[in-house]
Protein backbone atom coordinates (compact mmCIF):
# COMPACT_ATOMS: atom_id res chain seq x y z
CA UNK A 1 0.00 0.00 0.00
CA UNK A 2 1.15 3.44 -1.01
CA UNK A 3 0.84 6.42 1.36
CA UNK A 4 1.56 9.97 -0.24
CA UNK A 5 0.60 12.91 1.27
CA UNK A 6 -0.72 15.57 -0.95
CA UNK A 7 2.51 18.12 -1.50
CA UNK A 8 -0.22 21.51 -0.60
CA UNK A 9 -0.10 20.01 2.99
CA UNK A 10 3.08 21.04 3.76
CA UNK A 11 3.22 24.70 2.47
CA UNK A 12 0.78 27.32 3.80
CA UNK A 13 -2.77 26.45 3.96
CA UNK A 14 -4.51 27.42 0.78
CA UNK A 15 -7.66 27.71 -0.65
CA UNK A 16 -7.80 23.23 -0.99
CA UNK A 17 -7.08 23.16 3.22
CA UNK A 18 -9.71 26.24 3.46
CA UNK A 19 -12.39 23.99 1.15
CA UNK A 20 -11.87 21.23 2.91
CA UNK A 21 -12.04 22.75 6.34
CA UNK A 22 -15.83 21.07 6.86
CA UNK A 23 -14.38 17.61 6.46
CA UNK A 24 -11.51 18.10 8.44
CA UNK A 25 -13.34 19.83 11.34
CA UNK A 26 -15.68 16.74 11.06
CA UNK A 27 -12.40 14.00 11.23
CA UNK A 28 -11.20 16.08 13.97
CA UNK A 29 -14.09 15.95 16.44
CA UNK A 30 -14.54 11.87 15.17
CA UNK A 31 -10.58 11.58 16.35
CA UNK A 32 -10.97 13.32 19.29
CA UNK A 33 -13.92 11.89 20.60
CA UNK A 34 -12.24 8.38 19.96
CA UNK A 35 -9.09 9.21 21.59
CA UNK A 36 -10.87 10.65 24.58
CA UNK A 37 -13.85 7.63 25.24
CA UNK A 38 -11.21 4.37 23.89
CA UNK A 39 -11.05 1.94 26.47
CA UNK A 40 -7.64 0.95 26.79
CA UNK A 41 -6.38 -2.68 27.89
CA UNK A 42 -3.73 -3.22 30.00
CA UNK A 43 -0.75 -5.40 29.45
CA UNK A 44 1.57 -6.15 32.52
CA UNK A 45 4.80 -4.61 31.14
CA UNK A 46 5.50 -0.63 30.79
CA UNK A 47 4.39 0.66 27.04
CA UNK A 48 6.19 3.47 25.69
CA UNK A 49 4.18 4.93 22.23
CA UNK A 50 6.72 6.56 19.52
CA UNK A 51 4.08 8.53 17.84
CA UNK A 52 3.27 12.00 15.97
CA UNK A 53 0.96 14.47 15.60
CA UNK A 54 0.59 14.25 11.51
CA UNK A 55 0.59 11.68 8.99
CA UNK A 56 3.96 11.09 7.37
CA UNK A 57 7.42 10.05 8.88
CA UNK A 58 8.91 12.08 11.63
CA UNK A 59 11.44 9.91 12.73
CA UNK A 60 9.64 7.51 14.46
CA UNK A 61 11.30 4.24 13.33
CA UNK A 62 15.00 5.54 14.34
CA UNK A 63 13.53 7.17 17.29
CA UNK A 64 12.14 3.75 18.84
CA UNK A 65 15.15 1.72 17.35
CA UNK A 66 17.21 4.40 19.82
CA UNK A 67 14.78 3.18 22.75
CA UNK A 68 15.09 -0.54 22.45
CA UNK A 69 19.26 -0.07 22.36
CA UNK A 70 19.18 1.81 25.47
CA UNK A 71 16.77 -0.87 27.28
CA UNK A 72 19.02 -3.61 25.93
CA UNK A 73 21.95 -2.12 27.17
CA UNK A 74 19.95 -2.10 30.83
CA UNK A 75 19.37 -5.69 30.84
CA UNK A 76 15.82 -5.35 29.41
CA UNK A 77 14.26 -7.20 26.71
CA UNK A 78 12.31 -4.63 24.98
CA UNK A 79 9.66 -5.95 22.15
CA UNK A 80 8.52 -3.73 19.12
CA UNK A 81 4.58 -3.56 18.22
CA UNK A 82 3.63 -2.63 15.37
CA UNK A 83 0.51 -2.68 13.01
CA UNK A 84 2.41 -3.75 9.95
CA UNK A 85 1.51 -1.22 7.85
CA UNK A 86 2.18 -1.72 3.85
CA UNK A 87 2.30 -5.52 4.50
CA UNK A 88 -0.24 -8.11 3.78
CA UNK A 89 0.07 -10.24 7.23
CA UNK A 90 -3.64 -9.69 8.78
CA UNK A 91 -2.95 -12.05 11.54
CA UNK A 92 -0.77 -11.72 14.48
CA UNK A 93 2.86 -12.43 13.38
CA UNK A 94 6.07 -12.78 15.18
CA UNK A 95 8.46 -11.14 12.16
CA UNK A 96 11.48 -13.27 11.26
CA UNK A 97 13.64 -10.94 9.18
CA UNK A 98 15.20 -13.97 7.51
CA UNK A 99 12.67 -15.06 6.04
CA UNK A 100 9.57 -12.47 5.74
CA UNK A 101 9.46 -10.00 3.22
CA UNK A 102 8.06 -6.46 3.14
CA UNK A 103 5.00 -7.44 1.34
CA UNK A 104 3.87 -9.83 4.06
CA UNK A 105 4.91 -7.57 7.23
CA UNK A 106 6.00 -4.09 6.26
CA UNK A 107 9.19 -2.73 5.98
CA UNK A 108 8.98 -0.73 9.08
CA UNK A 109 8.81 -4.25 11.49
CA UNK A 110 11.44 -5.80 9.31
CA UNK A 111 13.87 -3.05 10.00
CA UNK A 112 12.85 -3.41 13.88
CA UNK A 113 13.35 -7.08 14.13
CA UNK A 114 16.56 -6.67 13.30
CA UNK A 115 17.23 -5.14 16.62
CA UNK A 116 14.87 -6.45 18.80
CA UNK A 117 11.64 -9.24 19.26
CA UNK A 118 9.09 -7.32 16.85
CA UNK A 119 5.43 -8.53 16.49
CA UNK A 120 2.82 -7.04 14.03
CA UNK A 121 -0.85 -6.93 14.98
CA UNK A 122 -3.62 -5.14 13.00
CA UNK A 123 -5.31 -5.59 16.63
CA UNK A 124 -2.60 -3.95 19.03
CA UNK A 125 -3.64 -5.30 22.55
CA UNK A 126 -3.12 -8.57 20.80
CA UNK A 127 0.21 -7.79 19.68
CA UNK A 128 0.82 -6.84 23.40
CA UNK A 129 -0.07 -9.44 25.06
CA UNK A 130 1.93 -11.84 22.33
CA UNK A 131 4.97 -9.95 22.96
CA UNK A 132 4.63 -10.33 26.93
CA UNK A 133 3.81 -13.89 25.95
CA UNK A 134 7.50 -14.11 24.25
CA UNK A 135 9.14 -12.60 27.09
CA UNK A 136 9.13 -8.83 25.82
CA UNK A 137 9.41 -7.40 29.49
CA UNK A 138 9.27 -3.42 27.47
CA UNK A 139 6.75 -2.66 24.67
CA UNK A 140 8.09 -0.10 22.22
CA UNK A 141 4.79 0.71 20.15
CA UNK A 142 5.82 1.99 16.45
CA UNK A 143 3.09 4.79 15.90
CA UNK A 144 -0.69 3.98 17.10
CA UNK A 145 -0.68 6.90 18.85
CA UNK A 146 -4.47 8.47 18.08
CA UNK A 147 -5.82 4.91 17.38
CA UNK A 148 -4.33 2.84 20.73
CA UNK A 149 -6.87 0.71 22.51
CA UNK A 150 -3.68 -0.06 24.81
CA UNK A 151 -3.09 1.33 28.16
CA UNK A 152 0.34 3.66 27.51
CA UNK A 153 2.60 4.21 30.01
CA UNK A 154 4.66 7.36 28.20
CA UNK A 155 3.63 8.58 24.80
CA UNK A 156 6.47 10.31 22.96
CA UNK A 157 5.18 12.39 19.91
CA UNK A 158 8.04 13.03 17.21
CA UNK A 159 7.47 16.52 15.53
CA UNK A 160 10.09 17.00 12.40
CA UNK A 161 11.57 20.80 12.96
CA UNK A 162 11.58 21.21 9.11
CA UNK A 163 8.38 20.43 8.47
CA UNK A 164 6.54 20.82 11.73
CA UNK A 165 2.48 20.29 11.79
CA UNK A 166 2.78 21.60 7.74
CA UNK A 167 -0.14 23.52 6.92
CA UNK A 168 -1.88 22.83 10.67
CA UNK A 169 -4.91 21.65 9.11
CA UNK A 170 -6.94 18.24 10.41
CA UNK A 171 -6.94 15.59 7.11
CA UNK A 172 -8.32 15.81 4.22
CA UNK A 173 -7.36 19.31 4.32
CA UNK A 174 -3.60 19.25 5.93
CA UNK A 175 -1.34 16.24 7.52
CA UNK A 176 -2.53 16.34 11.40
CA UNK A 177 -4.32 13.63 13.19
CA UNK A 178 -6.53 14.78 15.65
CA UNK A 179 -6.95 18.02 17.45
CA UNK A 180 -3.48 19.24 18.49
CA UNK A 181 -4.66 20.31 22.41
CA UNK A 182 -6.25 16.84 22.32
CA UNK A 183 -3.28 14.80 21.08
CA UNK A 184 -1.32 17.11 23.77
CA UNK A 185 -3.55 16.08 26.55
CA UNK A 186 -2.35 12.30 26.47
CA UNK A 187 0.95 12.83 25.25
CA UNK A 188 4.12 12.48 28.14
CA UNK A 189 6.89 14.30 26.17
CA UNK A 190 7.64 15.61 22.81
CA UNK A 191 10.93 15.36 20.92
CA UNK A 192 11.61 17.70 18.03
CA UNK A 193 13.80 16.79 15.32
CA UNK A 194 16.60 18.62 13.41
CA UNK A 195 17.76 22.55 13.70
CA UNK A 196 15.07 24.25 11.89
CA UNK A 197 12.03 26.40 13.33
CA UNK A 198 8.78 25.11 11.82
CA UNK A 199 7.75 23.10 15.20
CA UNK A 200 8.99 25.89 17.43
CA UNK A 201 5.01 27.38 18.06
CA UNK A 202 3.57 23.33 19.15
CA UNK A 203 6.79 23.33 21.38
CA UNK A 204 5.95 26.62 23.35
CA UNK A 205 2.32 25.36 23.19
CA UNK A 206 3.42 21.86 24.80
CA UNK A 207 5.58 23.93 27.30
CA UNK A 208 2.22 25.72 28.59
CA UNK A 209 0.76 22.60 28.91
CA UNK A 210 3.44 21.52 31.37
CA UNK A 211 4.96 18.96 28.67
CA UNK A 212 8.38 18.46 28.58
CA UNK A 213 10.39 17.74 24.99
CA UNK A 214 13.77 16.51 23.90
CA UNK A 215 16.34 17.50 20.82
CA UNK A 216 17.39 15.25 18.62
CA UNK A 217 18.96 14.97 15.18
CA UNK A 218 19.47 12.53 12.57
CA UNK A 219 22.82 11.41 12.27
CA UNK A 220 24.20 9.15 9.33
CA UNK A 221 25.45 5.49 10.96
CA UNK A 222 27.07 3.85 7.45
CA UNK A 223 27.19 4.82 3.76
CA UNK A 224 29.22 8.24 4.77
CA UNK A 225 32.43 6.65 2.84
CA UNK A 226 30.56 8.01 -0.32
CA UNK A 227 32.03 11.32 -0.06
CA UNK A 228 32.47 13.19 -3.16
CA UNK A 229 30.94 10.07 -5.71
CA UNK A 230 28.28 11.27 -8.12
CA UNK A 231 24.89 9.22 -7.26
CA UNK A 232 21.72 8.67 -7.77
CA UNK A 233 19.70 8.64 -4.70
CA UNK A 234 16.13 6.69 -4.89
CA UNK A 235 13.68 6.89 -1.81
CA UNK A 236 10.18 5.79 -0.84
CA UNK A 237 9.65 7.25 2.73
CA UNK A 238 7.06 10.00 3.62
CA UNK A 239 9.65 12.80 2.82
CA UNK A 240 12.04 11.96 0.27
CA UNK A 241 13.98 15.31 0.57
CA UNK A 242 14.77 14.62 4.06
CA UNK A 243 16.91 11.78 2.71
CA UNK A 244 18.48 14.00 -0.21
CA UNK A 245 19.39 16.33 2.01
CA UNK A 246 21.00 13.77 4.41
CA UNK A 247 22.99 12.11 1.20
CA UNK A 248 24.37 15.84 0.60
CA UNK A 249 25.31 16.24 3.97
CA UNK A 250 28.11 14.01 3.67
CA UNK A 251 29.40 15.56 0.38
CA UNK A 252 27.90 13.06 -2.15
CA UNK A 253 26.77 15.15 -5.65
CA UNK A 254 23.32 13.75 -6.40
CA UNK A 255 23.10 13.55 -9.97
CA UNK A 256 19.65 11.64 -10.25
CA UNK A 257 17.11 11.34 -7.86
CA UNK A 258 14.17 9.27 -7.70
CA UNK A 259 11.20 9.66 -5.46
CA UNK A 260 8.31 7.15 -4.35
CA UNK A 261 5.39 7.31 -1.96
CA UNK A 262 5.83 5.72 1.11
CA UNK A 263 6.01 2.19 1.49
CA UNK A 264 5.71 1.82 -2.04
CA UNK A 265 7.23 -1.34 -4.00
CA UNK A 266 8.91 -0.46 -7.03
CA UNK A 267 7.49 -1.82 -10.24
CA UNK A 268 10.16 -3.29 -12.72
CA UNK A 269 9.77 -0.39 -14.68
CA UNK A 270 10.74 1.94 -12.13
CA UNK A 271 14.01 -0.81 -10.88
CA UNK A 272 14.80 -0.47 -14.39
CA UNK A 273 14.95 3.13 -15.14
CA UNK A 274 17.06 3.22 -11.82
CA UNK A 275 19.51 0.46 -13.11
CA UNK A 276 19.97 1.76 -16.61
CA UNK A 277 20.25 5.82 -15.43
CA UNK A 278 22.95 4.97 -13.12
CA UNK A 279 24.64 2.67 -15.27
CA UNK A 280 24.66 5.12 -18.32
CA UNK A 281 25.84 8.19 -16.45
CA UNK A 282 28.75 6.00 -14.32
CA UNK A 283 26.35 6.37 -10.93
CA UNK A 284 26.68 4.92 -7.93
CA UNK A 285 22.86 3.79 -6.07
CA UNK A 286 22.57 5.06 -2.62
CA UNK A 287 18.77 4.29 -0.91
CA UNK A 288 17.15 3.99 2.29
CA UNK A 289 17.41 1.23 4.63
CA UNK A 290 13.49 0.83 4.66
CA UNK A 291 13.53 0.89 0.68
CA UNK A 292 16.47 -1.54 0.61
CA UNK A 293 14.37 -4.26 2.69
CA UNK A 294 11.92 -3.96 0.17
CA UNK A 295 14.29 -5.07 -2.32
CA UNK A 296 15.15 -8.25 -0.25
CA UNK A 297 14.16 -11.41 -1.30
CA UNK A 298 13.20 -10.33 -4.68
CA UNK A 299 14.96 -11.85 -8.25
CA UNK A 300 15.87 -10.83 -11.02
CA UNK A 301 16.21 -6.99 -11.59
CA UNK A 302 15.06 -5.71 -7.93
CA UNK A 303 17.81 -8.34 -7.15
CA UNK A 304 20.39 -6.52 -9.20
CA UNK A 305 18.84 -3.56 -7.82
CA UNK A 306 19.56 -4.60 -4.06
CA UNK A 307 23.02 -6.04 -4.81
CA UNK A 308 24.39 -2.48 -6.16
CA UNK A 309 22.62 -0.08 -3.43
CA UNK A 310 24.67 1.38 -0.81
CA UNK A 311 22.14 2.26 1.97
CA UNK A 312 22.68 5.24 3.98
CA UNK A 313 21.88 4.17 7.84
CA UNK A 314 20.89 6.90 10.14
CA UNK A 315 20.29 6.42 13.32
CA UNK A 316 18.58 9.32 15.94
CA UNK A 317 21.13 11.11 18.56
CA UNK A 318 19.48 13.01 21.47
CA UNK A 319 20.92 16.29 22.57
CA UNK A 320 21.02 14.83 26.05
CA UNK A 321 22.19 11.23 25.61
CA UNK A 322 20.81 10.23 29.06
CA UNK A 323 17.60 10.66 27.84
CA UNK A 324 16.33 7.40 26.16
CA UNK A 325 17.01 6.37 29.88
CA UNK A 326 14.94 8.30 31.39
CA UNK A 327 12.43 8.19 29.13
CA UNK A 328 12.73 4.29 29.83
CA UNK A 329 12.66 4.57 34.02
CA UNK A 330 9.62 7.43 33.92
CA UNK A 331 7.54 4.30 31.59
CA UNK A 332 8.75 1.65 34.04
CA UNK A 333 7.68 3.80 37.03
CA UNK A 334 4.21 4.76 35.28
CA UNK A 335 3.51 1.00 34.59
CA UNK A 336 4.38 0.43 37.78
CA UNK A 337 1.66 3.09 39.30
CA UNK A 338 -0.66 1.79 36.81
CA UNK A 339 -1.20 -1.62 38.31
CA UNK A 340 -0.71 -0.82 41.86
CA UNK A 341 -4.13 1.00 40.81
CA UNK A 342 -5.46 -1.77 39.16
CA UNK A 343 -5.33 -3.70 41.96
CA UNK A 344 -6.71 -1.68 44.59
CA UNK A 345 -9.82 -1.44 41.92
CA UNK A 346 -9.98 -5.17 41.70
Amino acid sequence: MVSEAPPFWWTKADWRAWTLSPVSFLYGRIAGYRMAHAKRASVPVPVICIGNFTVGGAGKTPTALTIARAAKARGLKPGFLSRGYGGSLDVTTVVDPEHHRAVAVGDEPLLLAREALTVISRRRVEGAKRLVKEGADLIIMDDGFQSARLAIDYALLVIDATRGLGNGHIVPGGPVRAPIRQQLRYATALLKVGAGTAADKIVRIAARAAKPYFTASIKVAAGNELAGQRVLAFAGIADPAKFFRTVESIGCEIAARRSFGDHEHLTEDEVDDILSTAERDGLKIVTTSKDFVRLAGHNGKAKQLAERCVVIEVEMAFEDHLAPNLIITRAIDACRERRMKEKSAA
